[in-house]
């Protein structure tokens, strides 16, 4: 699923691409602007860029949760609840293109691109979709709504740290890396060179 993801967002950059060369190429107005004097241009619409360099995930997690009820002062169990919680949501990762530093040396015809590294932007459950199912309970079993969405915010963040130590991040910096070398070559910059700080 997450290779589908990121084959669609590639395609999707390349399109966008496509039609930013199509478009300069035109020079509709007709102004010609050395490499070295077009960089605030190129860094004002690298901004526009932005959404298309966040990576989304998308996930569907079932959640097993318990309550139960004690006679005080003792281990016994008089009453138990047993609760099955689905639900979706996303991560989003990406990098703040508004903090990126160009420079360019025209003596080696080189751009040299400093990104931000990629991190989370957006860790969203979508609890307006969650289905929770009762599994074990009783009348005098008590199993407060609250307890619902204190589960879902644990295990979206459980999530967000899986993904993270599973190169997530990585991934996003690849995309970043990917869609700055591609609009950059489709500006005229041959070489181009990008760090992550």
């Amino acid at each position: 699923m997450k290779k589908l993801m990121a084959t669609i967002v590639v395609v999707v950059l390349t399109v966008v691409i496509a039609g930013a060369v199509i478009w300069s190429q035109m020079k509709p107005l007709g102004v010609t602007t050395s490499k070295s004097s077009s960089t605030s241009l190129v860094q004002d619409r690298i901004l526009e860029l932005s959404e298309l360099a966040t990576l989304k995930y998308e996930y569907s997690e079932v959640i097993v949760s318990r309550t139960d009820r004690k006679v005080p002062m003792t281990d016994i169990k008089f009453a138990e609840a047993i609760k099955l919680i689905r639900y979706s949501g996303y991560l989003k990762a990406g990098t703040d293109l508004s903090k990126i530093k160009l420079s360019y040396d025209e003596t080696d015809d080189r751009m040299s691109v400093r990104v931000p590294k990629s991190e989370i932007l957006d860790n969203v459950a979508e609890t307006e979709k969650a289905k929770v199912e009762d599994v074990k309970g009783s009348i005098l079993s008590d199993y407060p709504s609250q307890t619902i969405f204190d589960e879902i915010n644990t295990n979206k963040e459980k999530m967000e740290k899986k993904k993270i130590s599973q190169g997530f991040l990585d991934e996003a910096d690849q995309a970043t890396e990917k869609l700055l070398t591609s609009f950059l070559n489709s500006n005229g910059y041959k070489d181009v060179v990008i760090e992550f700080y």
